[in-house]
């Protein structure tokens, strides 16, 4: 008897019509695991079976036996994976919070920015915006009365902040509104010029690391 005989005789050569098919992520914990119940509970111990009854092709049944349990191993690694990374973790911020602000339009990443103000003890908060914003966003006092002005950019992650948005900013910050705290907020990076610019003149430059940190919880140093 052949393989191919012996595999078209088998009860459960139909189980793999019952394999999950390609699932959205929401449901991607549920096809792993109804998979790797089916090769270790069902498939391995049927080629056990197999094993014990062939004798011809029992090298052949041993190798397939071992490339299932392979697979049923790398899948439970694949599992714990996202486990780990979809589960809440303490040492980083919450999963979905820089995709949020990715959605949202530049007036309501102005907003969202002025709630994270309130958040860290800033009062009289006020989203300017508009063509008579004197090159600020948002104004504000710390809560020992520092004066906060914010510069707010929502750019897409692959696009950086440049050296002439920071020194246009500088003007603004410094000279309009004689600043004690001038934020630069973006949803992108940095320059490593407009970083050393940002450092030399005393701008708080708020990258998309740093923002999705402060958006998850923690306190923004610049306003202590």
């Amino acid at each position: 008897m052949s393989i191919s005989s012996t595999w078209s005789t088998w009860p459960a050569h139909s189980l793999w019509k019952t394999l999950p098919r390609p699932t959205p992520p929401s449901s991607t914990h549920a096809s792993t695991n109804r998979i790797t119940h089916i090769l270790g509970k069902t498939v391995v111990p049927m080629f056990n079976a197999l094993i014990e009854t062939s004798g011809e092709h029992q090298r052949e049944l041993v190798a397939l036996r071992a490339g299932v349990q392979h697979i049923e191993k790398r899948l439970r690694q694949h599992h714990a994976r996202l486990q780990r990374l979809e589960g809440p973790r303490e040492d980083r911020p919450l999963a979905g919070v820089m995709a949020a602000m990715d959605a949202m339009n530049g007036r309501e990443f102005e907003e969202r920015v002025a709630e994270l103000l309130r958040r860290d003890g800033c009062t009289g908060v006020i989203v300017r915006g508009g063509g008579r914003d004197r090159g600020v966003d948002i104004t504000a006092l710390t809560a020992d009365g520092r004066r906060v002005v914010v510069q707010c950019k929502r750019f897409a992650p692959h696009l950086s902040i440049t050296s002439p948005d920071v020194q246009k900013f500088i003007g603004a910050a410094k000279v309009l509104h004689a600043s004690d705290v001038a934020l630069y907020v973006a949803t992108c990076p940095f320059t490593r010029d407009a970083l050393n610019i940002a450092a030399e003149s005393g701008i708080t430059a708020v990258h998309r690391g740093l923002l999705e940190e402060w958006s998850a919880g923690a306190p923004l140093s610049a306003l202590g």
